[in-house]
């Protein structure tokens, strides 16, 4: 079992060719994968801040129906919450001095949290998180 860090979902959701290849690899080992709470409000920062961009309702459209059909993909995905163990485990690792950003540290709090391996491409970054498992399927 693993959970996809928000560049993995991302390539997922886009269908690019890397997306593709992770898709493919998802399907032939027959692996669980999970989402975290945390790809939610990236995902949804993103295009939050799009729609506040266009003062234009007009130009606003195309924004919004691009976070409806997000919001209704998540709906398929089995979503890892941002909890207690979570933020103990966040923490700790401060105060360890694992610096990297704080979203990529909740991402990797939460799959510690749960036992899984984490899918990403920022290798470097979750790199200096103890005990983290981490593979990339992009690449």
């Amino acid at each position: 079992m693993r959970v996809l860090d928000t560049d993995h979902f991302s390539g997922w959701e886009r269908g690019s060719e890397a997306g593709i290849r992770l898709r493919t690899k998802i399907e032939l080992l027959k692996a669980d994968v999970f989402l975290t709470v945390i790809t939610l409000e990236e995902q949804f920062r993103g295009w939050l801040a799009e729609i506040r961009g266009h003062h234009d309702p007009h130009r606003q459209i195309t924004a919004y129906s691009k976070l409806q059909k997000q919001t209704e993909a998540f709906a398929n995905w089995t979503i890892l919450p941002w909890d207690g163990t979570s933020a103990e485990l966040f923490l700790t690792l401060r105060r360890k001095g694992v610096r990297i950003g704080s979203l990529d540290l909740k991402i990797a709090c939460i799959a510690l949290a749960h036992d899984l391996a984490l899918l990403t491409r920022n290798t470097a970054d979750f790199g200096q998180v103890p005990g983290l498992r981490f593979e990339n399927w992009l690449d």
